[in-house]
């Protein structure tokens, strides 16, 4: 290792927090249900937009080459001492949910500028140059389909087929990235791949905080399957309208919200789980039996075999459902799709061991939750960090909250494994 990089650097912890909470202005509203502040920057509106000069802004303060690929996907990169010498990569995203709190994503993008930040500071040259990078629209919320950027820099989707997503309004998403100025002129596969891809983030669940550990050596994200279902049955007046004449969509996909609970809780389909996170009804009025719902499906099995008969066992009683009356319909499209994915063993070896040299009590645990890291798994060794969240782990919400500490200890790890990482032969 060369003699001008520490064994290990400490990042400046108020930095980051005054760094997190600058960017959470950006889309920031009054949640009425919580009374808390919360960040709503869907994918490609005018607060992305926003945040995404603000990022760019602090990327080129701290001396970074930027770069913008046709998917949206913004780099900054710091020279290494060995220029032609693969890069690592460290990121995550900095687009929301519509009830978001501060950190989902904010985290690893900020924490690995940190980490620049503090390099700079301290004279630190690396063997290999370090990269930052804030993937698009990885919510998926907005289009439809998680992971997006990544997917498409890791090759999964092809850059057309992401153009041509479209939201609720009927806006594609190629689009409204042009609109918003962010189709850069870059090409998007990632060619030759990074040395490595670090992602900080925080848990979003329980297990951290729950039993005081410090951070989290993720193993791998579990398999997530996306389903839109549409419920087809007939209008009829709410007090004319005999109980035993109606086509009921919305009793219908009552039964389908009730029949996913129940597989679930029947284990017979491994450690399922199962959210139905949007259902509308149309036309929608107090005194009109419904006509048509349509509701998501949200899926997430650590098991691909499980995942499969979980889904095929779906499909089985849709089919089934269908036929209890005439004139109902019942169809399903698939939203997104992607497999259980095991991150690389030797860099939760290495992560395990920088958490031990820092003093850090850790577990070991999978992610329940999707993240750019699983699509980077497929083009280079890929790893992640879990920085401990407050109650409860609560996340996709104005509650989501992590402390300045969490958040210091965590990127900490980070930048003590981008250095060994990029310091390497």
């Amino acid at each position: 290792m060369p003699r001008d990089v520490p064994e290990r650097v400490a990042v400046d912890g108020d930095r980051l927090w005054r760094s997190l909470m600058e960017l959470a202005k950006i889309g920031a509203y009054d949640d009425a249900q919580t009374g808390l502040r919360g960040v709503s920057r869907l994918a490609l509106t005018d607060a992305d937009a926003d945040g995404r000069r603000l990022l760019v802004s602090w990327m080129k303060a701290a001396g970074l080459t930027v770069r913008v690929d046709a998917v949206g996907n913004i780099y900054g990169r710091r020279a290494g001492s060995e220029q032609d010498a693969r890069p690592v990569l460290i990121g995550s995203h900095i687009d929301s949910v519509a009830s978001a709190g501060a950190f989902d994503g904010c985290l690893g993008v900020l924490g690995g500028l940190e980490i620049i930040r503090t390099l700079n500071e301290r004279g630190v040259t690396t063997r290999r140059p370090l990269e930052i990078v804030a993937f698009s629209d990885e919510e998926g919320v907005r289009f439809g389909t998680d992971m997006l950027g990544s997917a498409v820099a890791a090759g999964r989707i092809a850059l057309e087929d992401a153009y041509a997503l479209k939201d609720a309004d009927g806006l594609s998403f190629g689009e409204e990235l042009t609109r918003i100025g962010f189709a850069g002129p870059h090409g998007v596969r990632l060619n030759p791949p990074p040395h490595a891809y670090l992602e900080c983030h925080i848990e979003q669940g329980p297990l951290l905080v729950r039993s005081g550990t410090d951070v989290g050596v993720v193993t791998g994200t579990q398999g997530i399957s996306w389903q839109e279902i549409l419920v087809y049955g007939r209008a009829a007046h709410a007090g004319a309208t005999p109980t035993e004449m109606r086509i009921d969509a919305g009793l219908f996909a009552a039964e389908i919200v009730r029949h996913l609970r129940d597989m679930v809780e029947s284990g017979d389909f491994g450690k399922l789980r199962a959210t139905v996170g949007h259902l509308s009804l149309h036309p929608g009025d107090t005194n009109i039996v419904p006509a048509r719902a349509r509701l998501t499906v949200d899926l997430r099995n650590p098991d691909e075999d499980e995942m499969v008969r979980a889904e095929e066992h779906l499909a089985r009683y849709l089919d089934g459902l269908q036929g209890v009356q005439d004139g109902l319909r019942i169809t399903a499209r698939r939203m997104a799709r992607t497999s259980p994915v095991a991150f690389n063993a030797r860099l939760q070896a290495i992560v395990t061991r920088e958490a031990d040299s820092l003093g850090l009590t850790h577990a070991v645990l999978m992610s329940g939750a999707g993240h750019d890291a699983q699509e980077m798994a497929a083009v280079c060794p890929a790893v992640m960090i879990f920085a401990r969240g407050e109650y409860d782990g609560i996340s996709h919400s104005p509650r989501e909250y992590s402390t300045a500490e969490s958040c210091a200890r965590a990127i900490d790890l980070l930048a003590a494994t981008a250095l060994k990482l990029a310091d390497e032969e």
